[in-house]
């Protein structure tokens, strides 16, 4: 971010992130909900490498046709109806990274719970990404390639990880059966809608402002979310972590489950306090260091944004019952409703206050889907309410 800032200036740094926010918008339909459904699915068969296979191939199949359909929307948008007029080439050139979303195994490792070759492999694929931020960016002109370089490496990783699990794991990569994928993707339309409304409640900030604000004004908000969004995949982390274990220990030993449960969200809850403390506290040195500019919006934005991580703990429990339990529909409903809260009132008060008006829009949606995932359990599984909360 500090090379970026230096080397493309605010502004251009504002387009490039909002140009991959409208990617990883169309990252959610190249996931698909696979990312919810697939580690159970690999958790359940981890001794059974014929199946194993037969899902890895499917599921990589799937996505790679996901990601090939929203390049083509991406594409006649820009090229066809001269949309995204002000970040058009940045955009185009940043499609590269739906295929690096869709060779990503993350779900796979997820599901075997060996995490650890993958953040190895993540932070050589930052450290990579990073190398070409040096060698290759250095004026406003050039910023159109960051995104793309992003989706360069991050797919030559993935490809480097695929060649593992079929040469070290024994997973062989089939011809995809298509009523398989039919299927699944049946099977996963209220994970893909759930996903999307969540991701729009917690990421589609930076395009509401969009519609608002100048180019400057985006870079100076973007630089703070992007602070507070690297924070806020603490708790998406810690669900992803236990997910595999919970699936297992609610249908062998519920008790067990409940005490793992509850053990886990306080000292998430006690962690994520300290993060957003922290986070508020420094927020000066933070900008200082990433922009090397005194940039006071900034700062004002990620002190107001530094509670995100904490609120957003708050409704880890929630969802992991959800989730183990395998209430769809109950996540769907959460999700639409906090997006619908989320998108009618921080455009009401960005269109009022601007930066500060989304921020305090961002807030109050943590608070809100808390309290709606909350209500929602309660009147359809009280068991498990009580089990957990009681």
């Amino acid at each position: 971010m500090p090379l970026l800032i230096q080397n493309i200036g605010v502004d251009q740094f504002g387009l490039v992130n909002l140009a991959l926010s409208v990617i990883i918008l169309f990252n959610i339909v190249v996931g698909f909900g696979y990312n919810l459904s697939a580690p159970r699915e690999v958790a359940v068969n981890q001794g059974d490498k014929s199946a194993l296979s037969h899902l890895v191939s499917n599921v990589f199949s799937a996505k790679i046709l996901l990601a090939s359909v929203a390049t083509l929307s991406i594409l006649i948008g820009i090229f066809g109806f001269n949309l995204f007029q002000e970040y058009r080439i940045i955009l185009a050139l940043s499609v590269l990274l739906l295929f690096s979303e869709a060779t990503l195994p993350l779900w796979f490792f997820q599901g075997m719970e060996k995490m650890k070759l993958i953040s190895i492999a993540n932070i050589f694929s930052k450290l990579l990404y990073l190398m070409g931020i040096v060698l290759f960016i250095h004026s406003p002109d050039q910023s159109q390639w960051v995104n793309f370089m992003m989706g360069v490496f991050g797919l030559i990783i993935n490809l480097s990880l695929l060649f593992y699990i079929h040469q070290f794991l024994g997973i062989r990569f089939y011809r995809p059966e298509i009523s398989a994928i039919v299927k699944s993707l049946r099977d996963n339309v209220l994970l893909f809608f759930s996903n999307l409304a969540s991701h729009i409640s917690i990421n589609g900030g930076l395009i509401i402002l969009s519609f608002f604000s100048v180019a400057e004004t985006l870079g100076m908000y973007s630089l703070a979310e992007r602070v507070v969004m690297v924070l806020r995949l603490f708790p998406a982390l810690i669900i992803q972590a236990i997910f595999p274990n919970s699936s297992r220990l609610i249908k062998e030993d519920p008790i067990s489950f409940f005490k793992f449960l509850k053990k886990v969200y306080l000292r998430v809850l006690v962690a994520g306090a300290c993060l957003s403390m922290a986070t508020y506290w420094s927020a000066p040195w933070v900008i200082r260091v990433l922009s090397r500019s005194e940039f006071k919006e900034s700062v004002d934005y990620l002190q107001l944004l530094a509670s995100v991580p904490f609120l957003a703990c708050l409704n880890i429990g929630n969802v992991i019952l959800l989730l183990v339990s395998d209430l769809k529909e109950l996540l769907f409903r959460a999700s639409w409703m906090m997006c619908l809260y989320m998108v009618v009132v921080s455009a009401f008060l960005t269109s009022a206050m601007g930066g500060i008006g989304l921020c305090i829009g961002i807030i109050s949606t943590e608070v809100v889907v808390f309290l709606i995932c909350l209500v929602l359990l309660y009147r359809h599984n009280r068991m498990l309410i009580y089990g957990f909360y009681l």
